[in-house]
């Protein structure tokens, strides 16, 4: 017979290899701290477009796990209205939209409160707005009444992935947890984060939500740990790309007795690879941000500047003065005056790879580099 975590005796004392565990974990706050830092030698404007930013890739890359595509636009300017950011390209948002941003931002921005009952209630009736999901019913001032199961298959050839407490045992579960969520232990904050996100969604106290709640429950932790409700970084984003794995990982750790190191060093690396993208995205601004420095007093026309900052931003076609010419609304003629004035400037260079027709790329031999 299966026996599942939560029905051995140990539960819920999680245990782990700490000696392998603080080898990533010290990789992990390095970088949180090195990313704050950097962030914090940018100006307010640029905070704020990466916090903006990084928000929107929150909520959109949360529920896209859960296979909810929301709109773009609709979460940016949720976000943009919520924390007061001018955004020109402002559109109202869908009742759904707004409950999933309300949720997130309740979660990141309110990173201090103790999360409690009512609290979890809220964003649970967040997600919901309607009480439906799909064609059920949601209840959303209480935890599930039914059995919660994760199939796969036919009705005549289904199979059971995982069985959730049983809707009796909820209730106490979730007290523990929240005792424990709530406790201000030693444990690390980034270390706790791995932890609730697993304890959570073994209990998965609700009909339907889980996974979203889950996450916002982790980056309200790892909001704690770095000390601020300014995001930076999305985790649900690089679960998204590391979905199958993540999936896996938890299914192969349901089934033991409370050993959970592989799924903290599973976490642990996850979050390190959101914060090397992280990482390299706050590289380029820099970039960005040094190259206007120092070209400040550079003569420049309005036609140069929409193209430098497309190819500071990563334009991925090659640019040829027809390119050029297409996006400045120029003739061709112009947009190679454009080019050439560029390069004796030394801003732009011909591509050294050459063939049949000239495209021209940013020279960073002659802009200086950050490392």
């Amino acid at each position: 017979m299966v026996k599942y975590i939560y029905q051995y005796k140990s539960w819920p004392h999680f245990t782990w290899n700490e000696k392998e565990v603080q080898v990533i974990l010290g990789k992990v706050r390095h970088l949180q701290g090195k990313i704050f830092g950097q962030m914090s030698a940018l100006g307010f404007s640029v905070q704020e477009e990466t916090m903006l930013s990084t928000l929107t890739l929150d909520v959109l890359k949360s529920s896209e796990i859960e296979g909810e595509i929301l709109n773009y636009e609709q979460v940016r300017s949720s976000i943009a209205r919520r924390l007061g950011i001018e955004y020109t390209a402002m559109v109202y948002p869908d009742r759904n939209v707004e409950g999933v941003v309300e949720m997130m931002l309740d979660a990141t921005q309110n990173y201090d409160k103790p999360v409690d009952e009512e609290r979890l209630f809220s964003w649970y009736a967040a997600l919901f707005p309607t009480g439906r999901s799909g064609m059920h019913k949601i209840d959303a001032a209480h935890y599930r009444h039914g059995k919660m199961q994760i199939i796969s298959g036919s009705m005549v050839k289904e199979k059971i992935h995982y069985q959730a407490p049983s809707p009796e045992q909820v209730k106490y579960e979730m007290d523990r947890f929240l005792d424990w969520l709530n406790d201000n232990s030693e444990i690390d904050l980034v270390i706790k984060s791995a932890v609730a996100h697993f304890w959570f969604i073994i209990i998965h106290p609700f009909e339907d939500g889980n996974g979203r709640i889950t996450r916002a429950i982790s980056d309200l932790l790892l909001a704690r740990s770095d000390n601020s409700s300014q995001r930076f970084y999305s985790l649900s984003n690089q679960i998204l790309s590391e979905r199958k794995e993540y999936y896996n990982i938890l299914q192969r750790i349901q089934y033991n007795d409370g050993e959970i190191t592989e799924w903290i060093l599973w976490f642990l690396n996850c979050l390190q690879h959101a914060l090397k993208n992280t990482e390299k995205s706050i590289g380029k601004i820099l970039y960005k941000a040094d190259f206007w420095d120092k070209h400040k007093n550079t003569v420049l026309n309005s036609r140069q500047r929409l193209m430098l900052n497309k190819l500071l931003d990563g334009f991925e076609e090659k640019l040829k003065t027809s390119k050029w010419a297409k996006i400045t609304h120029c003739s061709q003629d112009t947009a190679l005056r454009d080019i050439k004035d560029l390069i004796k400037k030394g801003i732009v260079r011909q591509e050294k790879s050459g063939g049949r027709s000239t495209n021209y790329e940013l020279n960073n031999e002659g802009n200086r580099r950050l490392s």
